[in-house]
């Protein structure tokens, strides 16, 4: 599980929340048996989802972010309930490019430059999804998903993220944070964050150091009183299930299940999340369809 809160400066002005999403990022690497640069890619946004969850209204709402930036690890997509447990996936999780001239990951590289972040608000109160699309900053994930907050939604925002991978591949720590400006936010309290922000150290060496959500928090928000508004566990969840899985062929229709039928009517059908396999019976699925009405005989 991993740990997130909520906080709020004291006079209300300014929001934060925080995660360490090492778990989260360590099972996705299990899951998806992605590369360094693929799970630092993957695992940023997995973080930055949990993080935008944790900030909707009702739990059953939902955030689906795609990343499509024309680079060779493909798409990313995140997906966050109103809780902030997620799930994810990648094209090409196998994906490894040389480092930056910093030594760091090229995620950037991995992710690519040209291309877009979608970003889908399903509310359980409006009949169809929200959509935002903004075009890609640096394919970094942080920087474009404050892009996002700034251009969509007009919310002065600032998000960092970060993973650090072992030789080894395996996940050492993982975390990030957003915080929040609301409106009537003074030019004093304004420059007094800015100086908060970037005098902090990256996310991971403050993760390495044994920093919590809630220290980040006092460094972010040092001068404003904060207060922990809620502390919570997420972590990866799919929600796939064998029913869910036999309603969505369902839905395809006769016509379309007999297609598949033809070219084997035994089905299996793979979680692109989690992997998990589901294997059917089409003629079995058929018999519980209606039948199809003939079209009417021509005049």
């Amino acid at each position: 599980m991993a740990e997130l809160i909520r906080g709020l400066s004291e006079n209300g002005g300014i929001v934060f929340c925080g995660i360490n999403s090492t778990d989260i990022v360590c099972k996705a690497e299990r899951l998806h048996k992605t590369s360094a640069t693929c799970s630092a890619a993957l695992g940023r946004l997995l973080t930055g989802a949990a993080l935008m969850g944790s900030m909707l209204k009702d739990d059953r709402d939902r955030i689906t972010l795609r990343v499509n930036g024309g680079g060779p690890a493909g798409l990313l997509i995140a997906c966050t309930d109103g809780t902030g447990n997620v799930k994810g996936c990648i094209d090409h999780p196998l994906v490894e490019m040389p480092p930056r001239a910093d030594g760091h990951l090229d995620v950037g590289g991995a992710v690519g430059r040209d291309g877009v972040l979608t970003v889908i608000r399903d509310n359980k109160l409006q009949k169809e999804p929200t959509v935002g699309q903004v075009p890609l900053v640096s394919g970094e994930i942080a920087e474009d998903l404050t892009a996002y907050y700034a251009y969509s939604e007009q919310i002065p925002t600032v998000c960092a993220l970060g993973v650090l991978v072992d030789p080894d591949l395996s996940i050492h720590c993982a975390g990030g944070y957003l915080v929040q400006l609301l409106p009537g936010a003074t030019d004093a309290e304004i420059t007094r964050l800015e100086a908060n922000i970037a005098a902090m150290p990256s996310v991971t060496e403050m993760l390495q150091a044994g920093a919590t959500p809630r220290d980040m928090m006092e460094k972010a928000l040092a001068g404003f009183a904060p207060s922990v508004l809620e502390t919570r566990q997420v972590s990866y969840r799919c929600d796939c299930s064998e029913e869910r899985t036999r309603e969505m062929l369902l839905s395809l229709g006769r016509r379309e299940l007999e297609k598949l039928r033809d070219e084997d009517p035994r089905c299996e059908v793979v979680c692109h999340f989690c992997h998990s396999k589901y294997e059917f019976d089409l003629n079995r699925l058929l018999a519980e369809l209606p039948p199809q009405e003939e079209a009417p005989a021509a005049p």
